[in-house]
């Protein structure tokens, strides 16, 4: 869920301007070492470019207003492009990295110019540090002071989620992708190249997992924030008007949330005065909370 000041666009623009340059960087140093890590990496990277883009279109066609087949509006959409750049991130980086290793396993020789390599791997880790640094800005608007892997597992903000998981992902590969060709360097032994282009799509593929697994529970549906669902029962309860709340659900669509409820009315208080009592309190919970687009207030006296 998008809110407390917090601008995912800024973190996704910050991983696509690091993640271009990075591609352009190894693709470079592939062409003149012929790395298998530096061919897996530049993969990746360029895999993730295009889910920075993926994740913009989520954004962009959440924003569309309800219309007669969707109307609660299109902010699941940036649930379900999230979703696909987790697939992207699985099959194109993880995967081909898997196979890129496995097919150079065998290869035999030092590995050409390595020292390039190794120059663009530490100014890749430098520019992936700059972009996770924005990223994490955007998440500290958000978290609090809850734990950040406690916010990870909670949040509603599948952008952030997912370019928190890429920059991780990104940055443990160049981690690993450094060590490898080093060794290999070191060694004059190319498996270790290999070696490193498997241990990166390992990384990817599990990374990539878990980033669907928390994804999937926002596209099956998934209540609001715990935080903002309790401090709405609590604005309810307060009210004068209602003497119990019988039964309260939220429900996270992008970065708004619908509430849907069955209040208990005062005895006796007439047809008028309850559809009063019901919008101003709609009113009220709406102003005090501004995700909160749409809500259903039933009055009754039973669950």
């Amino acid at each position: 869920m998008a809110g407390g000041g917090s601008n995912p666009t800024r973190a996704i623009l910050w991983a696509f301007g690091a993640n271009l340059g990075i591609a352009l960087a190894k693709s470079g140093a592939f062409f003149f070492t012929g790395s298998s890590s530096m061919l897996a990496e530049s993969i990746h990277s360029f895999a993730d470019t295009g889910n920075q883009l993926l994740l913009l279109l989520g954004m962009n066609r959440a924003k569309q207003a309800p219309d007669a087949e969707h109307p609660l509006g299109y902010g699941k959409a940036t649930y379900f492009w999230s979703f696909i750049v987790a697939l992207l991130l699985f099959s194109i980086g993880g995967l081909f990295s898997i196979y890129e290793g496995v097919h150079k396993l065998h290869e035999e020789g030092p590995i050409e110019n390595a020292w390039i390599a190794l120059g663009v791997l530490g100014f890749s880790i430098v520019l992936e540090s700059l972009s996770m640094r924005g990223c994490l800005q955007e998440i500290n608007k958000l978290r609090g002071r809850k734990p950040l892997w406690r916010w990870l597992r909670e949040s509603r903000n599948a952008e952030l989620v997912v370019v928190f998981g890429e920059d991780l992902a990104a940055l443990l590969g160049l981690t690993l992708a450094f060590a490898f060709v080093g060794l290999a360097m070191l060694t004059g032994d190319r498996a270790y190249d290999a070696y490193g282009s498997l241990a990166i799509g390992v990384l990817l593929v599990v990374v990539a997992v878990l980033v669907a697994e928390r994804i999937s529970k926002l596209l099956i549906g998934r209540s609001a924030d715990p935080a903002l669902t309790e401090a709405l029962r609590a604005e309810i309860a307060r009210d004068p008007a209602i003497p119990r709340v019988l039964h309260l659900i939220t429900l996270q669509i992008g970065p708004d949330v619908m509430l849907a409820a069955k209040l208990r009315a005062q005895d006796g208080t007439s047809l008028p005065d309850a559809i009063a009592q019901v919008n101003a309190l709609e009113q009220r919970l709406k102003l005090e909370h501004p995700s909160l687009r749409w809500s259903f207030i039933e009055l009754d006296d039973v669950d």
